[in-house]
């Protein structure tokens, strides 16, 4: 039985890397019937994309994603730093699907700004290179920890987050955190968002946030790397979905709603796009 969702957002999936966890993404979105489905950015990693990997589950996401855009439920993708060249198809519209680069919704007559957020990333804008190295060096330090978490589980002890220890200990990244969620919450503000929802940080959060001005809830939806993590909006409340929370109730992979493309069209179509 699957859940009725009024709104989803998922960002930072990174398809066609090593860290992305297809697998448990496609089983979250098998759980779902969302009436609004938001692609927050970085869904496909076309800085790391290889034609030799992009296995079967990747592909699968694509294709439930293309699913949703065929049936009742209307899909925004919403471009990020690691999608970046969708961006020259910004305003394209496929059925119910639709690229852009943010989206304005009103939600219960809330306004709500939804954006991936790499615009206050000095180090994309102006830096790209070193933001791509950086790239890299997190998808190795995932390999690593997949690794790690194979023999600790084999072991029988709990996984272990090298990024997370990394976010939480380092003062530069919790700077670095903090400096974003308020930035993001204080252009909301200025500009009469009841809501702001960004990506692109891989820190799942929900937070008011007061100023002078006014204030504004921030969101954050995580990640598929690391936090497993969607936002949702439903019967006017926003919670995060946690995926380790909640797999013992989802069901393995379904089979799949579209069958008239087949693995190898659909990777043709990411060829093409990147």
């Amino acid at each position: 039985m699957k859940r009725n969702v009024e709104l989803v957002v998922i960002s930072d999936v990174h398809l066609g890397t090593y860290g992305c966890k297809a697998k448990e993404l496609l089983r979250y979105l098998n759980s779902i019937q969302p009436e609004t489905l938001v692609l927050n950015g970085d869904i496909i990693d076309i800085w790391q994309f290889k034609k030799s990997y992009f296995p079967k589950p990747h592909l699968k996401v694509i294709r439930k994603i293309l699913s949703f855009a065929t049936k009742d439920t209307d899909v925004y993708y919403i471009t990020g730093n690691h999608d970046e060249m969708f961006r020259k198809f910004t305003d394209f519209e496929l059925g119910k699907l639709k690229v852009c680069n943010k989206i304005c919704l009103e939600i219960d007559q809330k306004k709500t700004w939804i954006f991936h957020g790499d615009v206050f990333d000095a180090s994309v804008q102006h830096s790209k290179w070193i933001a791509k190295l950086g790239g890299k060096g997190y998808d190795l330090l995932i390999i690593i920890n997949n690794v790690v978490n194979w023999f600790l589980e084999k072991m029988g002890k709990e996984k272990y987050s090298f990024s997370k220890k990394i976010k939480n200990n380092v003062k530069k990244a919790i700077k670095y955190i903090g400096d974003f969620e308020l930035t993001a919450s204080e252009l909301a503000i200025d500009n009469h968002y009841d809501y702001v929802v960004c990506g692109h940080i891989h820190q799942p959060q929900i937070r008011e946030v007061v100023t002078k001005k006014g204030s504004c809830t921030y969101l954050n939806s995580g990640d598929w790397i690391e936090n497993l993590s969607a936002l949702e909006y439903n019967q006017k409340k926003w919670s995060i979905f946690y995926y380790d929370e909640h797999k013992h109730l989802l069901k393995d992979d379904e089979a799949e709603e579209i069958q008239e493309m087949d693995n190898s069209d659909l990777l043709k179509i990411v060829t093409n796009f990147t």
